[in-house]
């Protein structure tokens, strides 16, 4: 089997542009790529791959997990599906929960135990502690363990704090390349790598594709102003290729 990407994007249901993000974060890279046309191909491989990403995608994994797992030196496929599927049976039997709640909430009955989603939540953490043994994961993983609640708060509106800068910056007519936007990127790998892991250049190339093309996180930005995204992603390109 050989599919050009438009035909590939068709039968899994990913659009082109979303192919052309993972081919380009490393998340699933096309199985050839014809060197005069620049046409990209895909096999029964990338098939399985992306299988597999759509599987973890279900399960509201981020698409930096998903590669550390999928990257992983220990990584078992057959194990992993099997771990899919528990963590899918635990989403099932929530949805029942919230289904039959809602019926109990209807009579005035208090449902707010079906709201519980740890036991869901404890098998997706220790899914990513097995598989994602990437140096970042592990020094995330190691850095953040002894946060309280105060200090990932704190966390949060520091990082809110940035964005809301790089806002700022956008409206104030300054382009990606500007010293002003320059330095904001600089601020934002500081933070990365003081708070969570070592933040490669590499590293933060990722990040600012993830922050467009994954709309949760393209959506939260953009709550700062409108295009707020994309220039920091044009930013941290221009950051990235000094």
């Amino acid at each position: 089997m050989k599919m050009q990407i438009k035909e590939f994007a068709d039968f899994t249901g990913v659009s082109v542009r979303t192919l052309h993000y993972y081919d380009e974060i490393g998340l699933l890279v096309p199985a050839y790529v014809d060197g005069f046309t620049g046409y990209r191909y895909y096999d029964e491989n990338s098939l399985l791959r992306m299988q597999e990403i759509l599987f973890y995608r279900e399960l509201d994994f981020s698409l930096k997990a998903i590669r550390e797992i999928l990257s992983a030196p220990n990584y078992d496929k057959n194990k992993a599906l099997n771990e899919q599927k528990q963590l899918l049976i635990l989403k099932k039997e929530r949805l029942e929960r919230l289904i039959s709640a809602i019926d109990g909430a209807v009579k005035g009955e208090n449902i707010m135990r079906a709201f519980d989603n740890s036991e869901f939540e404890k098998h997706k953490a220790e899914a990513k502690e097995k598989w994602g043994q990437t140096p970042a994961y592990k020094e995330h993983a190691k850095k953040t363990k002894h946060y309280s609640k105060e200090k990932w708060n704190n966390l949060a509106e520091q990082m809110n704090d940035i964005l809301a800068e790089f806002a700022s910056c956008m409206k104030s007519g300054d382009e990606p390349e500007s010293t002003k936007a320059q330095n904001l990127v600089k601020m934002l790998q500081d933070h990365i790598t003081k708070n969570y892991y070592l933040c490669t250049n590499e590293i933060l190339a990722g990040l600012g594709l993830m922050y467009v093309a994954d709309e949760r996180f393209r959506n939260n930005i953009d709550k700062n102003a409108d295009g707020t995204a994309t220039f920091i992603c044009e930013a941290i390109k221009v950051y990235c290729h000094k």
